[in-house]
């Protein structure tokens, strides 16, 4: 079956593999293509280039040139496929000298020649060539397997060819392309190593296909291929992003009876998918279990449950945690700290953020731009916007640029001294510096130009907000109509409400009723 190469995975590649593995394997007989031998003047020309290639005279080579044709190229280099340098040599001389007479023929030979002389690289490269340069050519999955396998035998090849061709479509992922490779080499009896299926499970989680994955993994069973821990520790990702920590749970229980032993992969993504669903208990149990099992947490181990703890605001059991991987001698890194302060600049806790900064410098690790914004974000949350500018000085010493969170910090600090006059001049600035301000920051500057009675300005902004195709909320909108129509400004109020109806009337995304001028008048 023929099957068209596409970039974007498919849940057909999880259907096509659980029908596979249904199926008896019966594999098919190599087939064994044979080339028409050279006679008289193709004899001869092919005889003098190979004298001229062992003897390393291209220049003589170079001189007879244009008698080369892609019949005279293939037993030419199936007379030196022994020497895999000079072969490669020659496809690359070939290839500058004239380009169109390499076919598919000719590429699959050096793929062969490379392969069995363990310059599996470049054999990746020319395949990656073929790949690309031939993308519009219908089928070319297909064609090129067929062209590999009907010179198999020709060649003396190995299994490692077809091995390679998998690889790299799992590296490039051509998902639909390596499902069909894995299938297409099953049928003749070829299998891929457990290294190249790794490779492919890699790339599938890489894109979220989790089910996919899950799915080849049960097809590599059926065939026996035998998993690593790689292996084992991605099925243990693929469970966790798919929310089935149950089945991730046994299969760390099943690996000590395969004979494999759970490193601190494992458990960190056992770890990670529990923390991913809120189950902080759960996941503490997991990390004591490793230390019963002589699986030491490492510092990515520890970073998840701080970030765990953080994300639901239990700063006091992240801080332990934090305390406990000091104690143990595994060094905090960026991350750990970036997570602390910004769970505590999130609670409004500017002095405990500005320790750990204060910590992080002294166990010199490098601050970076989240660190700044989650200080600035921190000290702004109190209202604190001298020594939020002061950090944004600090950062720009340190040859880091204001971000869009940067300003966004900074204009919710404006917003809490409700100083809106300033927080719209550093909206405008956010602006001019292409960074594209968030509906929570447009929404708390209308609310503090509501609260300020600025009510030209809150419209201004409102429009602006517009302007971006984003709906306000329908209470937003409500308190900007009121506070107009307590203004006695019922007719700004209402040419808002027609431009807010008239852009999202058909999404229905707000209820744009309650700025109508009836309800508006409603006590």
């Amino acid at each position: 079956m023929l099957r068209r190469a596409i970039e974007v995975p498919s849940s057909s590649e999880s259907m096509h593999l659980e029908k596979l593995g249904r199926r008896k394997w019966n594999p098919l007989p190599i087939p064994h293509a044979r080339i028409p031998e050279p006679k008289g003047q193709d004899l001869d020309y092919i005889n003098v280039a190979h004298s001229h290639l062992i003897h390393s005279d291209w220049a003589k080579l170079e001189t007879s040139s244009s008698g080369l044709t892609a019949f005279r190229i293939k037993h030419i280099l199936l007379k030196i496929k022994k020497d895999s340098v000079l072969s490669f040599d020659f496809y690359k001389w070939v290839d500058l000298q004239h380009p169109c007479l390499h076919t598919l023929e000719t590429r699959s030979l050096i793929l062969h020649i490379l392969t069995m002389g363990g310059m599996f690289k470049s054999a990746e490269g020319i395949l990656k060539g073929i790949i690309v340069n031939n993308s519009r050519l219908v089928d070319l999955q297909a064609k090129l397997f067929d062209a590999i396998l009907y010179s198999y035998r020709l060649s003396d090849s190995s299994p490692r060819v077809f091995d390679l061709l998998f690889k790299t479509y799992a590296h490039m992922k051509k998902f639909r392309d390596a499902t069909s490779t894995f299938c297409s080499m099953k049928d003749y009896g070829f299998l891929p190593t457990i290294k190249s299926c790794n490779a492919f499970l890699s790339s599938l989680l890489g894109f979220q296909r989790a089910s996919v994955a899950l799915s080849f993994f049960r097809e590599i069973r059926r065939c026996h291929i035998s998993p690593n821990v790689f292996t084992l520790n991605m099925v243990i990702c693929a469970y966790c992003e798919l929310g089935k920590l149950e089945k991730a749970m046994e299969l760390i229980q099943e690996m000590n009876s395969m004979g494999i032993s759970p490193t601190v992969a494992s458990y960190n993504a056992l770890i990670h998918g529990h923390c991913q669903k809120g189950l902080l208990s759960s996941a503490m149990k997991l990390k004591t279990l490793m230390e019963k099992n002589e699986v030491h947490p490492d510092c990515f181990t520890f970073n998840t449950l701080i970030h765990g703890f953080c994300k639901e605001g239990k700063l006091f059991e992240a801080n332990k945690i934090f305390g406990e991987m000091k104690t143990m001698d595994v060094a905090p890194n960026i991350v750990t700290y970036n997570t602390l302060i910004n769970g505590y600049s999130q609670l409004g806790d500017s002095e405990m953020g500005s320790r750990l900064y204060d910590e992080m410098l002294r166990s010199r690790v490098k601050p970076d731009i989240v660190t700044y914004n989650a200080l600035i974000m921190g000290l702004c949350k109190e209202g604190k916007t001298k020594k939020a500018a002061y950090l944004v000085k600090e950062l720009t010493r340190e040859n880091f640029e204001p971000n869009s969170s940067t300003f966004s910090a900074l204009i919710r600090g404006q917003c809490v001294r409700k100083n809106s006059e300033r927080a719209f001049d550093l909206y405008r600035i956010m602006i001019k510096n292409n960074f594209h301000p968030n509906k929570q920051i447009y929404e708390i500057l209308i609310s503090t130009f509501c609260e300020n009675e600025d009510f030209d300005g809150a419209v201004e902004v409102m429009k602006d907000m517009l302007g971006r195709a984003m709906a306000p909320s329908p209470c937003l909108l409500f308190e900007l109509c009121e506070k107009l129509r307590l203004s006695e400004k019922d007719d700004l109020a209402a040419k808002l409400c027609e431009e807010v109806e008239g852009r999202y009337h058909s999404s229905g995304g707000v209820d744009h009723s309650m700025c109508k001028p009836d309800n508006l008048s409603e006590e």
